[in-house]
């Protein structure tokens, strides 16, 4: 722990998200800190006034935005630099407004049909302390678990996953949940007392962090990875459940459930089972096929479809 607050406070830039190649300069040796990206370090813990330089590719969702920017600007040092982009119908057009709100002098730049912000820190900040509270993990009484601003159905029961809870059988053996959120999934599926272990794999920091909160069950294990290209072994599986995503910042990318679904088969036995939910517009059926001996619609409502594949 020691080492990694060292490594911290060594860090001189940082960068949040991929902004679109040559839309801003990124300082050479930014540190990457986007919970999206595997192994990124954690902006909320970045030391105050450490750093001189931070690009934020600020996030849609307000509560998510305000805190990243908050923290970015925390984080700087008294003249350091913020350069904050988004597209105009992706919160681009409140960056300006959020800053200001903040005790920053803004430039603002349209590009690209992006807009992009840049200010140097001032002495005096207003209201960074509100915005981190309100963008930082909590109990959601309503669901009754832990959560996170920004993190997929982050405070609310994601009607798919609850179509897939409804339609799952009692499962057994080793499995997987991918993509697995916050563990709403993983509890449902550990109610069976077959089941003999679960991986809870998802490429957000923060709802593995979520998960391991809300999962304390002694057979989970939890990991922080992109399922197409997994940080641990997944092998001889008996069973894998999933939602799996079908956008990528903000855009809708198809082959994203399409990488779902060969990860799921490539980790499973033979005979090993996907349970699988996904919008119904989204052409699954061929991948699925394509991987898997036997499909079976199994549930169908709500624009929702499940699927049963066995390999």
């Amino acid at each position: 722990m020691l080492g990694e607050a060292r490594a911290l406070m060594t860090i001189q830039a940082i960068i949040h998200g991929t902004p679109p190649l040559g839309l801003v300069a990124v300082p050479a040796g930014a540190v990457q800190v986007s919970p999206l990206v595997p192994g990124a370090a954690a902006l909320e813990e970045i030391p105050d006034a450490s750093l001189d330089a931070a690009v934020v590719a600020a996030p849609p969702g307000t509560l998510e935005r305000d805190a990243v920017l908050a923290h970015a600007l925390r984080a700087l040092k008294p003249g350091g630099r913020l350069t904050a982009l988004a597209a105009k119908d992706k919160g681009g057009s409140r960056l300006r407004k959020t800053l200001e709100a903040f005790g920053c002098l803004v430039e603002d730049l349209p590009r690209r049909r992006h807009r992009i912000c840049s200010c140097l820190r001032p002495e005096r900040l207003a209201g960074l302390g509100d915005a981190i509270t309100a963008g930082a993990p909590r109990l959601v009484e309503s669901l009754g678990l832990w959560s996170w601003p920004g993190v997929f159905s982050w405070d609310r029961l994601d009607p798919g996953s609850l179509l897939l809870m409804q339609t799952l059988p009692a499962l057994a053996g080793r499995g997987a949940d991918l993509g697995a959120g916050i563990g709403v999934l993983a509890r449902h599926v550990l109610q069976s007392p077959a089941v003999a272990d679960l991986i809870l794999l998802d490429i957000d920091r923060r709802a593995v962090e979520a998960a391991r909160r809300n999962v304390v069950d002694p057979r989970a294990t939890f990991a922080w990875g992109d399922v197409r290209r997994p940080p641990v072994a997944l092998a001889d599986l008996d069973f894998v459940v999933m939602n799996p995503p079908f956008h990528d910042a903000g855009t809708e990318d198809r082959d994203l459930g399409a990488g779902f679904i060969a990860a799921a088969a490539a980790a499973l036995r033979r005979g090993g089972v996907c349970w699988l939910v996904a919008n119904r517009h989204l052409p699954y059926e061929a991948p699925l096929k394509a991987a898997f001996a036997r499909v079976e619609l199994r549930a169908e409502g709500g624009g929702y479809k499940v699927y049963e594949a066995r390999r």
